[in-house]
C-alpha cells in the first residue's frame, strides 16, 4: 500500500523509527507540536492537508492520522476519495502508551494528569502537557447526555464541576519513555525539572504497538477507526468507541 501519514511532531522520533520499518510506502508529514489547543485550527489544518493529499497525483491508498481526538480536533474530519484511519485514542497520550486499555488503567482515575514523552521535552515550549483549558476525558452515557441536554460548552463545566480530579492531578508529572527513542539524560532532566516543581515523579514504558501498527496497515477495528470516503469522524464519549464513522448529511454510506 501507499500511505500518506498526517502527523503531530510530538511523535517524529517514535514514528521515524516505525516508518523505516514499515513494509508499506509511507509519505509522512509532521505538523506541529501544540496546535491541539487550538481544536478548530487544527481541525481545519489538518482537512485542507487530507483535502490536498486524496487529490495527490501520488494515488495513496489511505490516509493515516497519528493523533487521538485531541481536544474534539479530528471530531468532524471528512474522508474525500480515499479513506482516513487513525488510533481509537482519546489524545496522544493513549498513543505513546500502546493502547486505550493501558491508558484506562494509568490514567482512568485522573485522564488529565500532565504527562510528557521525548517529543513534548525537546520540541515543546513546555515539560509537561498540561490541560490547558482542554476538554477532560469524558467517559460513559452520563456525560453523553449532558451534551445532549445542556450543549458541550454546559456539559464540560457540569461536568468538571462535579468531578474535580484536576487539583490532585496537577501535583502529578508522567513521562513516558520508549527503549527504542530514548535521549540520554532527558529523563534526568525531566525528573529534576518536576522535583523542582515539587510535582510526584512518574516514569513510564511507552509502547510503539499503535504507531507500528498504524505504519504496517494492520488496522484491527479494536484499535483503529477506518471511516469510508464520504464519511466523517464522530467522537464517541466513552472508554472504548471513542470515535466512529458517520456518513454525511445527504450521502449514501458506501
Amino acid at each position: 500500500m501507499k500511505l500518506c501519514l498526517l502527523a503531530c511532531n510530538v511523535f517524529l522520533r517514535e514514528a521515524c523509527h516505525c516508518l523505516a520499518r514499515s513494509p508499506q510506502v509511507v509519505d509522512p508529514v509532521f505538523l506541529e507540536l501544540g496546535e491541539h489547543a487550538r481544536p478548530d485550527g487544527l481541525r481545519a489544518m489538518l482537512q485542507a492537508k487530507i483535502d490536498e493529499y486524496s487529490a495527490a497525483p501520488r494515488g495513496y491508498d489511505a490516509i493515516c492520522l497519528l493523533y487521538g481526538l485531541c481536544g474534539n480536533a479530528t471530531n468532524g474530519l471528512v474522508a474525500r476519495s480515499i479513506p482516513l484511519v487513525l488510533p481509537r485514542a482519546h489524545d496522544c497520550c493513549t498513543v505513546l502508551l500502546g493502547s486505550k486499555h493501558r491508558f484506562r488503567e494509568l490514567f482512568g482515575d485522573n485522564p488529565s494528569t500532565p504527562f510528557s514523552s521525548t517529543g513534548y521535552a525537546e520540541r515543546g515550549d513546555y515539560y509537561l502537557r498540561l490541560d490547558e483549558g482542554m476538554p477532560t476525558v469524558h467517559c460513559g452515557d452520563a456525560y453523553a447526555d449532558l451534551v445532549a441536554r445542556y450543549g458541550e460548552e454546559n456539559a464540560r463545566y457540569v461536568w468538571e464541576t462535579m468531578h474535580p480530579a484536576g487539583a490532585a492531578a496537577s501535583h502529578k508529572a508522567v513521562f513516558i519513555e520508549f527503549d527504542e527513542t530514548a535521549q540520554p539524560g532527558l529523563e534526568q532532566r525531566v525528573r529534576q525539572q518536576a522535583e523542582q516543581e515539587h510535582k510526584e515523579f512518574t516514569l513510564l514504558r511507552g509502547d510503539l504497538r499503535l504507531i507500528r501498527a498504524l505504519l504496517e496497515g494492520a488496522w484491527a477495528d479494536e484499535d483503529f477507526l477506518v471511516v469510508p470516503p464520504g464519511q466523517s469522524v464522530a467522537a464517541v464519549y466513552d472508554w472504548d468507541v471513542i470515535v466512529r464513522a458517520e456518513p454525511l448529511p445527504g450521502v449514501a454510506p458506501c
